[in-house]
């Protein structure tokens, strides 16, 4: 029983994370938006990119391993999803 409680909890854990990274990518997006009102996805994924920590990197990465790419999309705006795959995809691939 003690188990099934950590499993809900680590799920909670990693709804919150993924809410909380979306919000943040998403307000990013939006501070890029009104210095450059037509950014092309390389100049969003670069901005996100430079403006985040690699802890912040770390932990999205980590959630979005345990519950799916697809996790991701319930938490963003429809106009942030593709960027948004975008941008940990990125993060996700080794240097």
């Amino acid at each position: 029983m003690l188990l099934f409680w950590r499993c809900l909890l680590s799920e909670s854990e990693q709804k919150q994370t993924l809410a909380a990274s979306a919000k943040e990518i998403q307000q990013l997006l939006e501070q890029l938006a009104r210095i450059n009102p037509n950014p092309t996805e390389a100049e969003k994924i670069e901005y996100v990119h430079d403006e985040t920590t690699p802890s912040f990197k770390r932990r999205l990465i980590a959630a979005l391993q345990a519950s799916g790419e697809a996790a991701i999309e319930e938490f963003l705006d429809t106009r942030y999803v593709i960027v948004g795959k975008a941008i940990v995809k990125g993060w996700m691939k080794p240097e």
